[in-house]
């Protein structure tokens, strides 16, 4: 399927719920660990892919979600300055990718591909990946005591299994709906053994009830501080470069070269505008999401359409307040079983950049950057240090290894040119 395919409602609305339930669980997560309102991240996620769509020329199949790598920023800026300062940070963020884009406009892509080659990209994406792998188990088999649960296993595996048999046994429609029946299957197993056995009973319907039936968002305050936004700008040279590598990787998955059409400096304005629409109503920063990445990947379906409904019912439920309580609802090991699955296919899809791109391991240049990248980003390496009283910038994980990635393919000399 072509990602300008159309569908019929049967198959779009379904198809469509498919993506909300993978993307919904990690963007509602993150203003929840961050103090933000978890409707005001559905709402700024669903119009923020509109707008990317439309900035896009309806071409890239893209959802943006709150972004997990600005988490410790929004913590450390509110608590040091307060919220509107954490907004004005993420408006910084957004104005650096409209920047960005503007370069790119003017000056071409050629920078770009110097400093971020396929061996950059594609071993950034498996660390991404491979971040992630954490959570998921930690979802998947401990509990809310952090003990390792058979409860919890149990539910995870009949979830994963209903995901994977639908993807490598089903035809047709069934077989490119295997994160949604997984889903099911998985709430359905624990809500009927939760009937039987008191363990099983993690399903709280009383969230559905405490729930109002709308809500309304309204525009936030914003402030800028010189250090808040530079906190920003320093995680965004990050972010930046995953979005480069989820738009190759999607360009991979779809079989469309999304860098030459409609190119980065479209790609990139519309994750700045939609990153800027977030900061005015008080939402986390925008970001492509690998999520619904792994749901094109798994299902074959890329169209443009599917996306677009997908963010039409994330907003509509931003302002349902019950339906985003019913939701709530998924167990966490349910999710946990879905995202063994999904975060595995973000890392197999550097993998898949790195053969496809033919990167040559024997190169000592390619192989030290990779090596580099993948130890600091899955042992989690970090740089920390003052930049203001009682302010300490840090730099982990993936931020770290990105940047260093970039600095040694920019200063280790090309074999070829050595000789």
């Amino acid at each position: 399927m072509n990602n300008q395919e159309k569908l019929p409602i049967k198959y779009l609305i379904p198809l469509s719920i498919q993506h909300v339930f993978a993307m919904f669980g990690a963007t509602i997560l993150v203003p929840l660990l961050t103090g933000l309102n978890p409707s005001i991240a559905l709402f700024t996620a669903g119009t923020g892919t509109i707008i990317y769509i439309f900035i896009t020329k309806w071409q890239v199949p893209t959802f943006l979600g709150s972004s997990f790598a600005f988490i410790v920023p929004i913590i450390t800026i509110t608590n040091l300055y307060g919220i509107e300062y954490a907004s004005g940070g993420i408006l910084t963020t957004g104005l650096f990718y409209v920047l960005i884009s503007f370069l790119v406009r003017f000056l071409g892509t050629g920078w770009i591909n110097k400093a971020l080659p396929p061996v950059v990209i594609g071993s950034v994406i498996i660390i991404i990946g491979l971040n992630l792998a954490p959570t998921a188990i930690n979802m998947a088999m401990y509990d809310t005591t952090k003990e390792y649960s058979l409860v919890y296993t149990s539910i995870a595996v009949v979830t994963l299994v209903s995901a994977i048999i639908p993807s490598v046994a089903f035809k047709g429609f069934f077989s490119v709906m295997p994160i949604l029946i997984g889903l099911i299957s998985g709430y359905s197993f624990t809500y009927i053994m939760g009937l039987f056995f008191a363990p099983y009973n993690l399903i709280d319907l009383s969230i559905v009830g405490n729930a109002s039936w709308f809500y309304i968002p309204t525009l936030a305050p914003i402030k800028i501080n010189i250090m808040a936004s530079l906190t920003f700008l320093i995680v965004s040279l990050a972010t930046i470069c995953e979005h480069l590598g989820d738009v190759l990787v999607t360009s991979k998955v779809v079989g469309k070269d999304f860098y030459k059409d409609p190119g980065l400096k479209r790609t990139l304005l519309g994750n700045g505008i939609a990153t800027l629409w977030a900061s005015i109503w008080g939402g986390p920063t925008n970001t492509t999401y690998g999520e619904n990445i792994a749901v094109m990947a798994i299902t074959g379906i890329y169209s443009v359409q599917v996306i677009f409904c997908a963010a039409i019912f994330a907003i509509f439920l931003a302002f349902i307040n019950k339906f985003s309580g019913i939701i709530q609802t998924i167990p966490v090991p349910v999710l946990g079983g879905i995202s063994i699955m999904l975060f595995g296919v973000i890392s197999s899809s550097g993998l898949r950049t790195l053969v496809e791109s033919k990167i040559d391991f024997k190169d000592k240049k390619n192989l030290i950057i990779s090596s580099v990248i993948l130890v600091l980003g899955i042992g989690g390496g970090k740089i920390a240090f003052p930049i203001a009283e009682n302010l300490t910038f840090q730099l982990t994980g993936v931020a770290l290894a990105t940047l260093v990635g970039i600095a040694l393919n920019l200063i280790i000399p090309d074999a070829k040119k050595s000789k």
